[in-house]
């Protein structure tokens, strides 16, 4: 029976995929951020993840982060990427660094104007729907422009650049035109942002994917089962 690697032994691989991807592609893996997606996953997993280097945690749920947060390092940065309601904002802009899932105008404004009031800068995605799905969040290609236009002036939050989940790929090459297109939107955004001087961030690729994401640019990987192993049933 073969033995399942560790959560060290997956990070440190996974690792070395990131850097092979950019060695594909020209680019250097320091501009390639590795974020452990810890849903549901066990803190004993997180703490062996950290102790391998990993620094950037990404939660679905603001509940269940905010129950792990006493139980991990204070030096952590917790990323929000699952779905966010206003009613939770206050809770959200104390704990997190940055916000991957803007999906609406009114949820940019409240997030800044909590981030207002208790002098705080977040850094922020807009998210993208990229397959118009009716099951997932975000805004559509077409609506970008004008919701970068409102939100442009937005003081304490940063946004930073452009996050989707592309609709589900049978084969993870078929992924690629869905990452090209977000990395399309994002220089066509450059001017109303003003990412002119800057890489103007893609949040794209997961598990199965997130080296054909490097290829095509993604600067920030969301990366669950590969790297802490398949998450556990709950009882």
């Amino acid at each position: 029976m073969t033995k399942e690697p560790t959560v060290t032994e997956r990070v440190d691989g996974i690792r070395q995929r990131i850097a092979e991807a950019c060695d594909r592609c020209g680019r250097d893996p320091g501009q390639v951020v590795l974020m452990g997606a810890s849903k549901s996953q066990p803190l004993g997993r997180m703490l062996e993840a950290w102790s391998a280097g990993v620094t950037v945690f990404g939660e679905n749920r603001v509940q269940e982060a905010m129950a792990k947060m006493p139980e991990l390092p204070e030096e952590v940065d917790w990323h929000l990427i699952g779905p966010l309601q206003t009613n939770k904002v206050k809770k959200v802009v104390p704990r997190f660094s940055t916000v991957h899932s803007i999906d609406r105008i009114k949820l940019a404004r409240a997030l800044d104007q909590e981030a207002q009031r208790t002098d705080r800068i977040v850094d922020g995605f807009l998210e993208v729907n990229l397959g118009a799905e009716e099951t997932k969040h975000g805004f559509l290609p077409d609506d970008l422009p004008q919701a970068a236009e409102l939100l442009a002036s937005l003081r304490s939050i940063r946004l930073v650049g452009l996050m989707a989940i592309p609709p589900h790929e049978t084969e993870p090459e078929a992924s690629r035109t869905w990452f090209r297109q977000l990395r399309r939107l994002r220089d066509d955004l450059r001017p109303a942002l003003g990412w002119q001087g800057s890489p103007g961030c893609l949040s794209m690729g997961m598990s199965q994917d997130f080296e054909i994401a490097i290829e095509e640019g993604a600067t920030h990987v969301r990366v669950g089962t590969a790297l802490f192993g398949p998450r556990e049933a709950r009882s």
